[in-house]
């Protein structure tokens, strides 16, 4: 074992799940662009405590980049109010309003996806057990453990299309944009159905595993939260707790 999964094993994974719903509804209820930088900031430096992939997933993120400089330029459009900064004609491109509400969601989006790093520092068994052992029906455990698999399959499932359609001679980086989108429009039909047919054989190894055969399970594993656990959980409720009020006491005061 090495000395960065000593360290994640330290921790419970109910206690970075917990820390994870903590973020997220920071996330979800500031609107505050310093304070969400601020959590933001928070949220990296835990995930890198954790020794997550989190750089490995924020230099994914660089493709999608023209998709975040749009959600500016939408919000800006089709919010009104703020200073002016760029029009074109009786249409205004560019607001501060618009511009600010656009960078909120970029921030809220960052916290959620460097928030879901740190759940990648514990196993999928681990998680599922976490869950059970919060009187979570296991059915439902079961399904998020699943839906987790089943996302790396769906890139796999992509690569393997796009390296089929490269081998047979397209260079799909020298493809305008409208055809590319046609192109990538015919490549979802077959990676659906292939994971379609590997959910089926799925359900067909789960009900050959006599699943839901008895109405209670019994688990090999079973995870005990410690005093460290504990001391995170209840520092992190309180922060998350302090944040709140104090940011929507100052908000209904100036909204009074």
């Amino acid at each position: 074992m090495t000395h960065e999964q000593v360290q994640n094993n330290q921790y419970d994974p109910r206690t970075k799940l917990f820390i994870v719903m903590c973020l997220s509804s920071l996330a979800v209820f500031l609107e505050d662009l310093v304070l969400m930088t601020g959590v933001l900031i928070v949220a990296l430096g835990i995930s890198f405590y954790f020794q997550s992939e989190v750089l490995k997933a924020i230099y994914k993120l660089r493709k999608f980049l023209w998709i975040f400089v749009a959600m500016v330029f939408i919000q800006s459009i089709f919010t009104s109010g703020g200073e002016e900064l760029f029009s074109i004609g009786d249409i205004t491109v560019l607001s501060s309003l618009g511009v600010t509400r656009g960078i909120s969601i970029i921030l809220r989006i960052m916290i959620i996806l460097v928030s879901a790093t740190i759940m990648g520092t514990s196993s999928s068994r681990d998680i599922v057990q976490g869950l059970y052992q919060w009187k979570i029906p296991y059915e439902l455990a079961f399904m998020v453990a699943i839906a987790i698999r089943f996302l790396p399959l769906l890139k796999e499932e992509a690569v393997d299309i796009i390296t089929a359609i490269q081998l047979r001679g397209l260079e799909l980086e020298k493809v305008p944009w409208g055809k590319k989108i046609k192109i990538y429009s015919y490549l979802i039909m077959p990676m659906i159905s292939s994971v379609i047919v590997k959910s089926r054989e799925l359900a067909i190894a789960v009900e050959m595993r006599g699943f839901r055969a008895y109405p209670t399970r019994t688990s090999y594993r079973v995870l005990h939260l410690s005093i460290k656990d504990y001391a995170v959980m209840f520092s992190a409720g309180l922060i998350t707790a302090a944040i709140l009020s104090i940011y929507f006491g100052d908000f209904i005061n100036l909204a009074g």
